[in-house]
């Protein structure tokens, strides 16, 4: 067991009934530091020009990444949320479906997608395409918690990083 699993609150049937909700509020309240050193130490900087974070709990883990790695923020937010002109993309969660959308970009560059929990993978595989349809290449995919069990990316190829995996 990881030392940060004890400050992780599971909620069942949150946001419907059927899941069990990783809240890492807790977490973040007590050992907000360690989690981003730890999430840091995941990552090749070296290959890295932006942190993307994925509303709203990504903003959160990668905001402090990028401050603390010295490198620029971009953030992935839902529909309607960022001004013109944006790219688009629909995608599909474990309890319904959705619209993410990113700033245009027409500079080509690095980046690592931050996101706090991979459950099925939906999520981060829309923000993916954005990225390649935005001129931004994905190094690598960096989370707080892997629900391994309920994806494949990482058999999938994907350059999948985590703290914690379930």
């Amino acid at each position: 067991m990881h030392p940060f699993e004890t400050h992780i609150r599971n909620v069942p049937d949150f946001p419907k009934p059927g899941i069990v909700f990783k809240d890492i509020t807790p977490l973040l309240q007590e050992r907000f530091h360690e989690v981003i050193e730890a999430m840091a130490q995941t990552i090749d900087w070296d290959q890295i020009d932006y942190v993307v974070g994925v509303e709203s709990r990504g903003f959160i883990l990668g905001a402090a990444l990028a401050e603390l790695k010295g490198k620029g923020f971009i953030p992935v937010r839902k529909k309607g949320k960022l001004p013109p002109p944006v790219v688009s993309e629909s995608y599909v969660l474990e309890y319904g479906t959705d619209h993410l959308e990113m700033s245009v970009n027409e500079k080509p560059a690095r980046v690592v997608l931050i996101d706090d929990v991979l459950a099925t993978g939906g999520t981060i595989k829309a923000a993916m395409r954005l990225c390649n349809r935005n001129h931004y290449e994905v190094k690598e995919i960096s989370f707080l918690i892997n629900l391994a069990f309920l994806n494949q990316l990482k058999s999938e190829g994907l350059p999948v990083r985590s703290v914690i995996e379930y």
